[in-house]
C-alpha cells in the first residue's frame, strides 16, 4: 500500500514551530504542540511521524507537486514542453527565459519556500534525534536519522540544480539567522555529501527491514547512488557567477568526486539489494501500476498520496476525454510535455525501450465511456512511460492522479558506474556496465550485434563517454534527468543546437531523416481502441492495403521552424540560462540579502 504524506496532527505541528516566517509568508509557522522535542525524538513511533512531517512540503500545491517537477528539466535535447512556442510564463520556465516576476512561480507559498520548509523540518529533526535519540547504526532511531539528513540533501540537491548557489541552512532558524544571503554551493555539495556518507552508515539495505520493504522510504543503496549522483553533479560544469567552469574547490575535482561515485556506485551493485527489472515495460507497468515494494529498480520514490501529486496528470499519454475506461481525472490530461520529435527515430529500431518512451497518438473522445487512439502530428508526441491506461487503481480526483515521482533507479546507479569507471580506469572497466543496461534493450537474438560486438568497439574513452551520453537519452527520456546530465558535461546548448537541426532534417526530410516516412498508415486492433501504426519505422512506405487509412505524418499548425526555433528563447544563450532566477517575492522579503547572478 503506498504511504501517505498527511500531516500527522499536533505533534507534526509542534515540532515545526521554529519554522519562522521570512518576512511575511516565507515558510508558514505552525502553532505550538504540548509535546516537548525530549519526549517526541526520543520516543520512535513519534519520531517517525516527525520524519513522515519533512516530507509534506513535496505534495504542497505548489510546490514538486504542481510547479517544480511539472517544469524542471525541460527543455532539452530529447525533451521539451509540448506547446514551447506559444509565449507564456508557463513556455519561459522552459525555454530559458524565466523572469523573477514569472506569475507561475513569484508566490510565497512555491517551491523555492517549500523546499526551505521541509529543510527547516528536517533540520528540527536532525537535531532533536541527536540530541535525545541516540541514533546508533542498525537502530530505529539510527534509520531515522539517516532518512532526516537524505531527505534534507534531497531538498537542498534541487534547490541547486534549480537556482545554483542558495542559502545555506543546517540548523533550525533562530533571530540571527532569519535572513541570509547566498552560499557558495561548493560549501552546500560537500556539506551533502559528508552527510549522505553519515546516513549511509544508518539506514538499511533494501528489505534489510521492515522499514525499508518499501521504495517510499530511504534506504543504504538510494543513499549510496544519490550520493555518487551529487559528486558528479558537484565536480562537474556548471554556470557560475563568473562563468561556466567546474568547482575551483580541489575536494570537489573530478579525480575525488569521480572516485567517490565509483565506489558508491560499485558497492550498490555489488550489494545485489536491487536489480533492473527484467523487462523495460515491464518496469514502467510496475511504476503506474504503483508497485513500490523495495529490491527491484525504483530506489527511492517521492510519494503522493492518492489525491496529491500530477506525474500522469501532467506527463502521461494525453487523455481527452474528462472521463474514459482509463480515468477520470479531468479533460486534457497528460501530454503537456513529450520527447522532441527525432527521438523516436534515433532510438534502434530493435530497442525495446523506445515503444514504450516515445508515443505518437492521444485517447480522443469518449464515446459511450470509450476513448480510442488517436494519431497526432509530427512535431507532437508523448512520453510513454507514463500512463493511465497501465494503473490498477482508476484515477477520479479531477486534480492530481497520486502517482509517485520515482527520483531515482538501478540503471543510472549502471550508468554513473559506467562513466566513472571509463573516466578512471578505462574503457574497458566502464564495459559491463554498460552491457548491462543495453542487455535488456534488445532481444536474444540482437545481443550479440547491439550489445557486445556494439560495446566492445567503444575501446576509447570518448568513444565510451559519447556512447554514455547517447545510452542516458535512450534509457532515461521523459525522467527530466537530462538537463543536469547536460549541464554538468558542458553540452548543454551544444547538444540543443544539434537538437534543432536534426529537428529541422526531421521536418524536410533530409540527412539522416531522409528515409523517414511522409505517410502513416493505421487501422483499428480487435479491441476497436488500439492502434495498428504502418509507416512508423524508417523505409516503411509501401501501402499496406484497403485494411489501412492513410494520415499525413508531416509538422501542423506553428510552422516547423518556428516551433524548432522555441526549442529555446531566440536571443538566449541557454549556457548563460541555466538556472531559474530567484522569484522576485523572495528578493523583497529578504531584507537585502539576495540578489539575482548571473545577469538574470
Amino acid at each position: 500500500m503506498k504511504h501517505k504524506i498527511l500531516i500527522a496532527g499536533l505533534i507534526i505541528s509542534g515540532l515545526f514551530s521554529s519554522c519562522q516566517q521570512f518576512e511575511d509568508d516565507y515558510l508558514d509557522a505552525p502553532a505550538q504542540s504540548t509535546l516537548d522535542a525530549s519526549v517526541i525524538f526520543s520516543t520512535a513511533g513519534l519520531a517517525k511521524g516527525a520524519i513522515d512531517g519533512i516530507k509534506v512540503p513535496f505534495a504542497e500545491t505548489n510546490s514538486y507537486r504542481g510547479r517544480f517537477l511539472p517544469y524542471y528539466g525541460l527543455n532539452t535535447d530529447v525533451e521539451w514542453y509540448n506547446t514551447s512556442q506559444t509565449a507564456g510564463d508557463k513556455a519561459d520556465l522552459c525555454v530559458y527565459d524565466a523572469k523573477p516576476s514569472n506569475t507561475e512561480m513569484n508566490t510565497t507559498n512555491n517551491a523555492y519556500a517549500m523546499m526551505y520548509s521541509g529543510i527547516e523540518r528536517a533540520n528540527v529533526c536532525i537535531q532533536g534525534i541527536r540530541q535525545y535519540g541516540n541514533p546508533a547504526p542498525g537502530t530505529e532511531m539510527g534509520q531515522l536519522l539517516g532518512e532526516a539528513l537524505t531527505l534534507r540533501a534531497i531538498y537542498y540537491a534541487d534547490l541547486l540544480k534549480s537556482w545554483g548557489d542558495v542559502p545555506a541552512r543546517f540548523e533550525p532558524i533562530t533571530s540571527a539567522t532569519l535572513y541570509l544571503a547566498k552560499t557558495n554551493r561548493d560549501i552546500i555539495y560537500k556539506q551533502l555529501i559528508a552527510d549522505l556518507g553519515e546516513a549511509s552508515t544508518l539506514v538499511a539495505w533494501p528489505n534489510e527491514t521492515a522499514y525499508t520493504s518499501t521504495v517510499e522510504h530511504v534506504n543504504k543503496a538510494f543513499v549510496k547512488a544519490f550520493r555518487a549522483r551529487l559528486a558528479l553533479a558537484a565536480s562537474g560544469y556548471q554556470q557560475y557567477p563568473d562563468g561556466v567552469r567546474r568547482s575551483n574547490d580541489p575536494e570537489l575535482s573530478v579525480a575525488n568526486m569521480y572516485a567517490l561515485a565509483l565506489k558508491e556506485s560499485r558497492e550498490v551493485i555489488q550489494s545485489g539489494s536491487a536489480r533492473l527489472e527484467s523487462t523495460f515495460e515491464g518496469l514502467w507497468r510496475k511504476y503506474n501500476e504503483e508497485n513500490t515494494a523495495a529490491g527491484g529498480e525504483s530506489l527511492w520514490e517521492l510519494p503522493f498520496s492518492d489525491g496529491r501529486g500530477r506525474m500522469l496528470f501532467t506527463f502521461a499519454v494525453k487523455h481527452t476525454a474528462a472521463v474514459d475506461q482509463f480515468q477520470a481525472n479531468g479533460a486534457n490530461r497528460g501530454g503537456v510535455a513529450g520527447p522532441l520529435p527525432f527521438v523516436f527515430y534515433d532510438y534502434d529500431q530493435a530497442d525495446a525501450r523506445r515503444n514504450v518512451t516515445c508515443v505518437p497518438y492521444k485517447y480522443g473522445a469518449a464515446v459511450n465511456g470509450i476513448a480510442k487512439q488517436e494519431l497526432g502530428t509530427l512535431d507532437t508526441w508523448y512520453f510513454g512511460k507514463y500512463r493511465y491506461e497501465w494503473m490498477k487503481r482508476y484515477v477520479t480526483s479531477t486534480n492530481d492522479d497520486g502517482v509517485n515521482k520515482m527520483y531515482m533507479r538501478f540503471a543510472e546507479v549502471l550508468l554513473i558506474a559506467a562513466e566513472t569507471a571509463n573516466e578512471l580506469e578505462g574503457p574497458s572497466a566502464a564495459m559491463p556496465y554498460l552491457k548491462e543496461v543495453r542487455r535488456r534493450a534488445f532481444s536474444s537474438a540482437d545481443q550479440a550485434v547491439k550489445v557486445e560486438n556494439y560495446v566492445n568497439a567503444l575501446t576509447s574513452k570518448e568513444a565510451m563517454f559519447n556512447a554514455l551520453v547517447e545510452e542516458n537519452k535512450y534509457e532515461f527520456t521523459g525522467e527530466m534527468e537530462r538537463k543536469q546530465a547536460l549541464i554538468r558535461w558542458n553540452l548543454l546548448k551544444a547538444n540543443l543546437d544539434k537538437a534543432k537541426q536534426k529537428m529541422a532534417e526531421l521536418s524536410a526530410r533530409t540527412g539522416q531523416y531522409a528515409d523517414v516516412p511522409a505517410t502513416l498508415y493505421y487501422k483499428y486492433q480487435a479491441d476497436n481502441v488500439s492502434l495498428d501504426i504502418y509507416g512508423l519505422n524508417r523505409g516503411e512506405t509501401t501501402n499496406p492495403g484497403a485494411a489501412y487509412l492513410s494520415t499525413p505524418w508531416t509538422w501542423t499548425g506553428t510552422a516547423a521552424d518556428a516551433k524548432i526555433a522555441s526549442l529555446y528563447k531566440v536571443g538566449v544563450n541557454p549556457d548563460n540560462r541555466q538556472f531559474w532566477p530567484i522569484w522576485q517575492v523572495f528578493i523583497d522579503g529578504s531584507n537585502g540579502q539576495l540578489k539575482n547572478d548571473y545577469g538574470y
